[in-house]
């Protein structure tokens, strides 16, 4: 039985683009709110790893504008969601999540670029060495690491409030899509952190306690999804379809089968394979929330 159409407003037409800026926005601020964690609790030894995190949030989230960019109907208006096209004011409604979010991503990615020359330079392929001041312990990184993990995490998270503010069905009929966006981009963030630092020959200590992180993220992620599925109530049968069956691939291959293969250590490729699978249910994940309400 198909809902009353004159509940929901129609599909705002959000398709591949979408989904894909949901999922490297989310990788974005994830890996610089973990890279700033990082640089705060971490080692000595795990600089290279929170750089590692520096070095993804800025591509990241310039790929993220663009693809948010390129999916607008006129593509060089996209500069009329930040001012006004005819006072060139700025424009930012405080209670809409877009407007706000418009705001955001343009703030994120300049603490991303801070936070990126920060790592070239103390990584040696940037001959600026006071470039290193805009990182931990320096007074000012703390505040640009402050700054920018704060942005990063609403970036991360507020996607999924987008949605829930929405009138469409399945988005607007459950309040957790946001803290579920946040804890995702939380773990495919540091899958992609392990699967990056796992390439070296010697991996920084930080790696292993990043991987337990995952496996606690992950579980939470599992929690948070069977409770959405329970907010849904009636609705959730639209999801027993070949949406359906993609959600169940999320939480089989995405959740519980890295959380069985952590529990025993792996070397080498099979080192490999959990974070991989973390990162396709992550993608998976946000294809099926985008168009499992579309079609309807």
């Amino acid at each position: 039985m198909t809902p009353p159409s004159t509940l929901f407003t129609a599909p705002p037409g959000w398709h591949w683009l979408i989904a894909c800026y949901f999922f490297v926005g989310g990788l974005a601020g994830g890996c610089y709110f973990l890279a700033a964690l990082i640089d705060f609790v971490g080692e000595p030894e795990d600089r290279v790893l929170a750089r590692l995190g520096y070095y993804v949030a800025l591509p990241a989230i310039v790929l993220g504008g663009l693809l948010l960019v390129v999916d607008l109907q006129r593509p060089e208006r996209f500069w009329h969601m930040l001012l006004q096209s005819q006072t060139w004011r700025p424009m930012l409604k405080s209670w809409s999540p877009m407007s706000v979010g418009s705001w955001a991503l343009p703030a994120f990615g300049f603490f991303a670029l801070l936070g990126f020359v920060a790592a070239l330079a103390e990584g040696g392929a940037l001959c600026r060495p006071a470039l290193i001041a805009l990182r931990p312990p320096h007074p000012l990184g703390c505040v640009v690491a402050v700054v920018g993990g704060l942005l990063g995490f609403y970036v991360s998270g507020y996607t999924g409030v987008l949605l829930a503010v929405t009138n469409r069905p399945i988005w607007s009929d459950t309040p957790l899509l946001g803290p579920l966006f946040v804890v995702s981009a939380a773990s495919v963030s540091a899958a992609l952190l392990v699967l990056l630092a796992g390439r070296s020959e010697a991996p920084p200590p930080g790696v292993a306690a990043l991987e337990r992180f995952d496996g606690w993220v992950v579980a939470l992620e599992l929690l948070l999804l069977i409770a959405l599925a329970g907010s849904l109530g009636g609705l959730l049968r639209f999801w027993v379809d070949r949406w359906g069956l993609a959600l169940l691939g999320v939480v089989i291959l995405g959740m519980l089968l890295p959380l069985a293969l952590r529990r025993r250590p792996a070397r080498g490729r099979g080192a490999t394979v959990a974070p991989v699978l973390v990162l396709v249910a992550g993608f998976l994940l946000r294809v099926v929330i985008v168009f499992s309400s579309e079609r309807l």
